[in-house]
């Protein structure tokens, strides 16, 4: 496992004061139990974080992304955004509670087990749905070996702390992001492994590609491995179903014949995945982290020149809250 580096010293005193809520807060979490804490965290998360900055956020992303829903409709998608935020959030210290067939359901098991058993490498593309530490859960628990990309929070305390929970359940292996990772990456597909990534955040070493009717700066990294290696791109989607039960599903791989031209064909095919995590999310808008600044702001400057691989090698996964 890659430990983030340790701060400067006062950044570090106010990632200890950080860590001193964070872990009374999660320890309160392990001791209600699974179903109980999901229900406390899910009032929270309608009740607190509903008032918060990042709601105005979810409410902004979703008026541009569905300009004909009406506000009460925005307003009651935000909530359940907020309800499922709050429950993922509780549900965490119980991680190893989620098992396939008591908490988790299964959809596709038969396009995942063919891709592992095809060798060439298998990259499971998702988003922040429902609860997504369920995907590389159920991947663990299928048998299916592989590594996760990751982006650790801020606060390193709360990163090792995820670090070994995610372990203790899934994958043993996280990779961080950087050159370093994606050469890693690159080994284990040419392995025949597989590798769990979330792909729906904005990173600003990606490339525009469409989402909701606007570019998106979107990692091209699954792209360009799927296509300079033969990987399957295979999606992955969480649903919850009801309190801290979950429908797993694994969808057909993506397919994609290149024309040849590699940068043309790295950004069409980016697209298409981009095409497909917006499928999902409009299947249940309620159940998508719309909190994120998924799009460019107005300061944001998109740079031609990232078109090619470049950095945007494992920015899959942006964590910049403690548990996103």
């Amino acid at each position: 496992m890659n430990k983030p580096p340790a701060p400067p010293s006062l950044k570090l005193l106010r990632y200890g004061a950080e860590a001193a809520l964070f872990f009374p807060f999660i320890g309160f979490f392990r001791l209600l139990g699974i179903d109980a804490a999901s229900a406390v965290g899910g009032f929270i998360g309608r009740h607190v974080f509903y008032r918060l900055s990042p709601a105005d956020t979810a409410r902004a992303n979703l008026r541009a992304a569905y300009p004909d829903m009406s506000e009460a409709q925005i307003e009651e998608t935000v909530r359940a955004v907020c309800d499922n935020l709050g429950r993922v959030v509780g549900e965490y210290p119980h991680l190893d509670k989620l098992k396939l067939g008591t908490r988790i359901e299964l959809v596709g098991k038969e396009y995942g087990d063919a891709a592992v058993a095809a060798g060439k490498g298998v990259m499971f593309i998702s988003g922040h749905f429902a609860h997504w530490e369920t995907m590389p859960i159920t991947a663990e628990q299928l048998g299916y070996d592989g590594s996760i990309v990751y982006r650790p929070p801020n606060n390193p305390f709360v990163a090792n702390w995820l670090l070994r929970k995610r372990a203790s359940v899934g994958p043993k292996e996280q990779i961080g992001k950087g050159a370093r990772g994606l050469r890693r990456i690159f080994t284990l597909l040419r392995r025949g492994k597989a590798i769990f990534m979330l792909v729906d955040q904005k990173t600003a070493e990606g490339v525009p590609a469409p989402f909701f009717g606007r570019d998106a700066m979107t990692t091209n990294a699954p792209a360009f491995l799927a296509l300079k290696l033969g990987a399957v791109l295979l999606p992955a989607s969480s649903e919850r179903l009801h309190g801290a039960h979950f429908r797993v599903q694994i969808h057909p791989p993506i397919e994609f014949s290149p024309s040849g031209n590699d940068d043309r064909d790295v950004l069409a095919l980016t697209a298409k995945i981009n095409q497909k995590i917006e499928a999902i999310v409009r299947a249940r808008p309620s159940q998508w982290l719309w909190i994120h600044r998924r799009w460019p702001s107005p300061r944001d400057k998109i740079s031609r020149k990232n078109q090619a691989l470049g950095g945007s090698g494992v920015t899959v996964e942006r964590e910049g809250s403690s548990l996103s």
